[in-house]
């Protein structure tokens, strides 16, 4: 996790709204590889296009195709959602996260990172 906070503190000083592109791949890299500590398994798989996938949650291992349980969203958003600045239930409804299969709710896992 200290790397993970080492890697998103940038982004949090920076521009949020124009982060250098190797700060903003660190962060989301690291904070999606905490996620998959906190929860390990391979039941949901978590896309932040275009720098990083990670399968996570405890459950029914998903082996080929397109998993039953994803979440998908941008780099941003994830990285408001893993710094608290964002919450579960308002991505949903703003349609900044895209969570598709029972299992794809993370609202239980987050914030991650704790500033």
């Amino acid at each position: 996790m200290r790397a993970a906070v080492a890697a998103v503190l940038p982004w949090l000083e920076g521009d949020a709204d124009q982060p250098d592109r190797p700060v903003l791949a660190a962060a989301v890299r690291l904070s999606l590889r905490t996620l998959e500590q906190d929860a390990p398994g391979r039941s949901v798989e978590v896309r932040v296009p275009p720098f990083a996938a990670v399968q996570c949650v405890a459950g029914p291992r998903h082996t080929r195709g397109t998993p039953p349980n994803v979440v998908e969203t941008d780099p941003r958003t994830w990285l408001e959602l893993a710094t608290g600045r964002l919450t579960w239930a308002d991505g949903v409804n703003d349609g900044r996260i895209t969570a598709s299969g029972s299992r794809a709710d993370l609202s239980a896992l987050l914030p991650l990172l704790r500033f």
